[in-house]
């Protein structure tokens, strides 16, 4: 029994060693290899995150992004219900979150740019940074060509809407003295900065799935990657 049980010892000792020895760790890594395996996981997240928001509700029936009407003048929208205008405020909503949905699909050959040419030290910043480090690295890099995307199609599909119309003349007054954040005093502009800010929270929300069980990034250099972090 006894010699049973030194057998047993030495097998779980031997395994525990195999382990150690087979076990990779970031610095295990070529920068090559960091490099690639980060950029396949990216391309996966920030293309799931661009179909998930570029369809219909895509926005409009996620509560994470749904785009309400701005801060500033949602006591008008309370006013607008209480004599009988709920539909009207629903209509404005509605092509609000409409807007983004359409825009977003814009987004996705500005992303994977953005993946081509990181550089392998950025690759290791982002892989031994915070949970957030690639969206945050993305939001540096293509904020401001994606607001340019984006604003000239919210624009548009906003510009269907009357009563959008009619927001930016009354709250560009409203702006004039105060009641109004010059901010939310155009809808294109405010639906714009929205859409760029839900787009990113659904990659920070991929980046972190991909962190948490690297069984489930794209290639096997990807899971290699994100396994030894």
């Amino acid at each position: 029994m006894r010699k049973l049980a030194a057998w047993f010892a030495v097998c779980f000792v031997g395994l525990l060693l195999a382990t150690a020895a087979h076990a990779l760790s970031l610095a295990d890594l070529t920068g090559k290899d960091a490099s690639g395996g980060l950029k396949e996981a990216l391309t996966q997240g920030a293309g799931k995150a661009v179909d998930l928001l570029g369809r219909a509700d895509g926005f409009l029936g996620n509560p994470k992004v749904k785009i309400p009407l701005p801060e500033s003048i949602q006591k008008v929208e309370g006013v607008m219900r209480s004599f009988g205008m709920s539909k009207q405020a629903d209509e404005l909503i509605t092509s609000m979150n409409r807007a983004a949905e359409a825009a977003v699909p814009e987004a996705k050959t500005l992303l994977v740019g953005a993946i081509k040419k990181m550089s392998v030290e950025d690759a290791k910043g982002i892989l031994s940074g915070g949970d957030d480090a690639a969206t945050q690295y993305f939001r540096r890099t293509t904020e401001a060509p994606l607001a340019e995307k984006f604003k000239p199609i919210v624009t548009k599909a906003m510009a269907r809407v009357k009563l959008a119309e009619k927001y930016d003349q009354i709250a560009s007054k409203a702006a004039r003295f105060g009641l109004v954040r010059e901010e939310d005093s155009h809808l294109q502009n405010y639906v714009t900065k929205k859409a760029l800010d839900g787009l990113y929270l659904m990659i920070a929300e991929e980046e972190k799935a991909i962190r948490k069980n690297p069984a489930d990034a794209a290639g096997k250099l990807a899971k290699k990657v994100f396994g030894a972090l």
